[in-house]
């Protein structure tokens, strides 16, 4: 009886090491990644449904929810490979992937589009690649030039970088610039550029950025009026018009409308407290886009402000344990690489529950981890198997160092015995 107890301790002990060998990294991270990515299964599964109705005419709910289901195994298989790689390979290929994605960016404006068909990948849309690409370029650059960060030359050559992809996805994709902008630009701060720069940069960029969506308010409602007169009107910008309607409908609200948002706060206030219950939802049966830039509004119905809040303290949990991991890396590298795609990470999710509780307007952003699957979820999941290679590395140096403590304690130890 003793010896089937201890043979199956040892089991035991020796399947918690093969685990802990194949998920390497930080565990915490592993944990939040594996609660969100439950979350969203559940989330998906109750807001598909209209969607597939719809759009996807040929596939019912559940074809979509497995569908969505492979993408997140997938995901976590990405995860895996990526975090048992060294990090510093990773820099290696930054400059060849910035320079592909720009080249992909660059097609698909000559297209006028934002997603990329491919046989059996399907669609997905550049700029995913280029978010996570961008700042590891910039991380390398910063490590490469380290001791002339501060210099002017080094700023305007990093802000080239950005500005280069910037300027190729904002045409159709405002949130999205803005988001890999503000991400890279942040990396800037982070790796050590001269501050003043950086705050008169960023003082600019606001006021350019606010006449800007100024502009793109005031001409729509010019249009609405001339429409209204039986007139017609032509935005240069493509997108222009789109941003437009949403400032405008976020600044003028129509509560009586049933609009996406105006439906998300009634999802919202249903929920209260404590939530109708998982499974529960109304207004995700009556929404387009309940499974991606306004799950969080059904999680919150389904779940009420505890299971909202519980969303929230996950995704700062995981940029929480980014930060702490940037700072106990040695690697310059790695510390940049791994602040920046936890910042990328962790504004996505801001906006994202920003548009739902109505704070922003509408983005078309994603919730990280959450919303139905894509190449927007692997090309995170990529983001986040880079940030746990860093985890990884950090452990393996943290053991070195333990182990020669013990070996210089042991060893000052023999010679007092031995005097």
């Amino acid at each position: 009886m003793e010896e089937a107890t201890e043979h199956t301790q040892t089991e035991t002990r020796e399947a918690g090491f093969r685990l802990r060998a194949l998920f390497k990294g930080d565990r915490v991270i592993w944990v939040v990644f594996m609660l969100l990515s439950v979350i969203s299964l559940v989330a998906v599964y109750s807001s598909i449904g209209l969607e597939a109705y719809t759009h996807f005419t040929s596939k019912t709910p559940t074809a979509l929810f497995f569908r969505h289901l492979l993408i997140v195994l997938a995901t976590y298989v990405v995860v895996i490979i990526l975090s048992r790689i060294n990090y510093r390979y990773f820099s290696r290929f930054a400059v060849l992937g910035y320079w592909f994605s720009l080249a992909l960016l660059a097609i698909m404006l000559a297209l006028h589009g934002r997603w990329l068909r491919l046989p059996i990948i399907g669609q997905f849309q550049p700029s995913e690649i280029a978010k996570v690409v961008l700042i590891i370029f910039v991380a390398r650059m910063l490590a490469l030039k380290k001791g002339a960060t501060e210099d002017l030359g080094t700023f305007l050559m990093l802000l080239i970088y950005i500005v280069m992809v910037v300027g190729l996805v904002l045409p159709e994709n405002f949130s999205t610039a803005a988001l890999i902008f503000l991400s890279a630009y942040l990396v800037m701060l982070f790796g050590g550029v001269s501050r003043t720069y950086w705050w008169r940069l960023m003082l600019v960029g606001l006021v350019v950025v606010m006449a800007f969506l100024a502009i793109s308010y005031y001409r729509y409602e010019k249009s609405l009026s001339m429409q209204a007169s039986g007139e017609t009107t032509e935005h240069v910008i493509k997108r222009r018009a789109t941003w437009g309607h949403r400032l405008y409908s976020w600044v003028n609200r129509d509560f009586d409308e049933l609009s996406q948002e105006n439906m998300a706060k009634m999802a919202i206030a249903r929920g209260g407290i404590v939530g109708a219950g998982i499974g529960s939802t109304i207004h995700a049966r009556l929404m387009t886009q309940t499974h991606n830039d306004f799950i969080y509004a059904i999680i919150i119905e389904e779940t009420g402000m505890a299971g909202g809040i519980i969303v929230f303290a996950l995704y700062s949990i995981l940029y929480f344990r980014c930060i702490r991991l940037a700072w106990r890396c040695k690697g310059r590298f790695g510390a940049l690489m791994v602040a920046g795609l936890g910042t990328m990470i962790y504004l996505q999710a801001l906006v994202n529950m920003s548009v739902a509780v109505g704070v922003l307007p509408v983005t078309g952003q994603t919730l990280p981890f959450i919303s139905y699957g894509g190449t927007a979820y692997l090309f995170l999941g990529a983001a986040l198997g880079i940030i746990q290679s860093v985890a990884a590395d950090v452990s393996r140096q943290d053991a070195v160092e333990k182990d020669r403590e013990i070996g210089e304690v042991a060893d000052a130890e023999m010679e007092v015995v031995e005097s």
